[in-house]
């Protein structure tokens, strides 16, 4: 048996292969046979009496090791032993000169090579052996013939780590090799541990194939994607695989590295790839001596069936990001990353879940933003900016400079500024504080209708009240007249609203100089209608009956009397408020009379015209109805907003500060 020497001492092979661990070694040893176009890998661990590891063997059917190649596997030794290389074309050839049959010295004391190769097709088997102690130095003997299959078998003896149990060792083969036997899944690539199958599919999150059919305009193709549940060897990438299904490129996916743990392979086989120059940035696809097209990345097909693959990679991002955000949230609540928000206010408490939700979307947009090389203190600033830009509306601002500090593509660009968009903090806090002034203007009117001792009358109080906030019978309607003005002046104010026109214009009715006490209009541009409602306020102490749904009809038959209170898309409803029907059952027999219509409280309907009669507590408990969701997602504590007042006076007096009156009446020349 003769020796060589490796070029570098011993010392020195120790020092260049020091990022080995000894789980990482066993890696390169498997990486060595598939790199010798093996199939299939076997490690077979032994033990003692002790029941401790004391030997591994790892044998492939590879090639084997020419005995002519012998000293260009062993002898060169390069400082820059091998580190992953992201731009690495090509999965075929992962080691580099044999760097790795050196890392035994991680973990065991001697490492005997045997392998058989073939030459001239006679198979040649022999033998190479290196001390831990004397790593510069290789023994083999000479070949001789046999009748064995190709392939190598290095085992180590003494082994001597900590590191190897067989769940360490397997869950390290797992996260070493799940996409390359993927890649390899048609081929029949397997590792075999003590006779067992590796398997891997723990890792998978999740995995789907995709097969279009050629159709004239996108090309045939086959794709597999898969997503990881942690972050393995290998980064994201693409395997272009031909119709043989050889792998002929690999690249870095779309969304490789973008600071989120989104991991992914995605596996491409088409006959596309059959004839393919990856190296060409020509527009104009060649054709080889055999008439076939040769295709590049800038070949429409390729470009077609890229679009639709990240296109396919990024629907599966999305929902995945989206589950994945609630952990970068309770991250940054545990490193304090947030304002203090007094999660009792209801109105601070809703301010930080809306600022949460913009971190959210950010994440998804951006996930580099939140990625580990932002420290808790830039954390911390950054949402503390995120606060108070989106408190003072500057939504634009905060775009602005995510645009600048962020690597962004278009697709990003848009996406983050649609988020943005809707989220302005300001227009919602200030919805919630009028939403919380309603809640309140209510709890006082249920006073001034229910609380006898106030002493409210139906003009100074009640009348008063409706007129700021006439929104309980509908939303975004212009107060045309409350009180005081008769049917003339009504009709000159709303000829003025609709046309912006002053019309000194009498009408010839009986009742024209009668008042109403509410009477309002909106515009509905969607559906071009007008909607108008005139309400009628009666004291607490009236009970409604017939004569007083009488006067609101007077006042219907003055509007249909009237063209201009008349046009085909003109709507009105009248509103008769009390606190109770009289004793004769007069008003509950007009609303049995008018079931048919299926509307609660109607008692007259004809043509664009109807009548309600409500009592206060109905117009309450509809109030509850419609907001009662809101209330309970805000919290508001209705408590909190029943106040004590000694009489009717001090109600209007608090009410002039609500934020949530609505216009005073339409002034003509104001």
């Amino acid at each position: 048996m003769s020796d060589n020497n490796v070029q570098i001492t011993s010392k020195g092979i120790r020092n260049s292969l020091k990022r080995y661990t000894a789980l990482k070694s066993i890696c390169e040893y498997i990486w060595n046979g598939f790199d010798a176009k093996a199939t299939q890998v076997n490690i077979e661990i032994m033990y003692n009496e002790l029941d401790s590891i004391s030997s591994i063997k790892v044998s492939d059917n590879g090639y084997g090791i020419d005995r002519d190649l012998l000293d260009e596997k062993f002898t060169p030794f390069f400082q820059s032993e091998k580190i992953y290389d992201p731009n690495i074309k090509q999965s075929d050839v992962h080691g580099k000169n044999g760097v790795g049959r050196l890392t035994f010295f991680t973990f065991a004391s001697q490492a005997t090579w045997t392998t058989v190769y073939s030459r001239d097709n006679i198979n040649y088997e022999y033998t190479i052996a290196i001390d831990v102690n004397d790593l510069n130095h290789y023994n083999h003997n000479d070949p001789v013939v046999v009748e064995k299959s190709t392939g190598t078998a290095v085992e180590f003896i003494n082994v001597n780590s900590e590191e190897f149990t067989i769940s360490a060792i397997k869950e390290q083969l797992c996260k070493e090799f799940c996409w390359y036997l993927e890649l390899n899944e048609d081929k029949g690539y397997k590792i075999l541990i003590n006779g067992e199958k590796l398997d891997y599919t723990n890792l998978i999150l999740e995995k789907e194939s995709v097969e279009v059919n050629e159709d004239g305009i996108k090309p045939l193709y086959v794709a597999k994607f898969i997503c990881w549940k942690l972050k393995l060897a290998e980064y994201s990438k693409y395997y272009y695989i031909d119709s043989n299904g050889d792998e002929k490129q690999k690249e870095n996916t779309t969304y490789n590295n973008k600071g989120d743990s989104f991991y992914h392979s995605v596996f491409i086989k088409s006959p596309l790839f059959d004839n393919f120059d990856f190296k060409s940035n020509s527009e104009n696809e060649q054709i080889d001596i055999n008439g076939n097209v040769i295709y590049t990345k800038r070949s429409n097909n390729f470009q077609l069936l890229m679009r639709e693959i990240n296109q396919k990679l990024f629907d599966k991002r999305r929902p995945f990001l989206k589950n994945h955000v609630s952990e970068v949230i309770e991250s940054l609540e545990i490193n304090s990353a947030f304002p203090n928000y007094d999660e009792n206010d209801p109105l601070l408490s809703f301010r930080k879940s809306q600022v949460e939700e913009v971190i959210s979307c950010l994440y998804i947009a951006q996930p580099k933003i939140f990625s580990s090389s932002m420290n808790k203190e830039q954390r911390k600033t950054f949402i503390r900016l995120i606060d108070l830009i989106m408190e003072s509306g500057e939504v634009n601002s905060l775009f602005e400079i995510l645009e600048e500090i962020l690597d962004m593509d278009s697709n990003d660009r848009k996406e983050l500024s649609e988020i943005l968009n809707y989220a302005s903090l300001s227009n919602i806090t200030k919805t919630i504080k009028v939403l919380e002034a309603r809640f309140s203007a209510i709890e006082d009117l249920k006073q001034l209708v229910f609380n006898k001792d106030l002493k409210a009358n139906e003009i100074d109080h009640i009348q008063k009240m409706i007129e700021s906030h006439y929104w309980i019978f509908g939303e975004q309607y212009n107060l045309v007249t409350a009180a005081e003005p008769n049917f003339e002046e009504a009709l000159r104010r709303y000829m003025y609203l609709l046309h912006k026109e002053y019309e000194d214009k009498g009408i010839e009715h009986p009742d024209k100089l009668k008042q109403m006490d509410i009477f309002a209009v909106r515009q509905n541009i969607h559906s071009d209608t007008i909607d108008n409602i005139v309400v009628e306020l009666k004291h607490p102490n009236i009970k409604l009956g017939e004569k007083q749904l009488s006067q609101v009809k007077k006042y219907m038959s003055v509007i249909r009397s009237v063209d201009e209170f008349n046009a085909p898309n003109m709507r009105w409803e009248f509103y008769l408020v009390g606190n109770r029907f009289s004793s004769n059952k007069y008003i509950e027999n007009e609303i049995n009379n008018n079931k048919a219509h299926g509307e609660k409280s109607l008692v007259f309907k004809v043509d664009n015209y109807k009548v309600y009669v409500k009592t206060w507590s109905e117009v309450f408990a509809e109030f509850q109805v419609r907001y009662n969701y809101l209330l309970n997602k805000l919290s508001l504590k209705r408590e909190k907003m029943q106040q004590s007042y000694k009489n009717a006076d001090e109600v209007i007096f608090k009410q002039q500060n609500n934020i949530a009156k609505m216009p005073e009446e339409i002034k003509i020349g104001v």
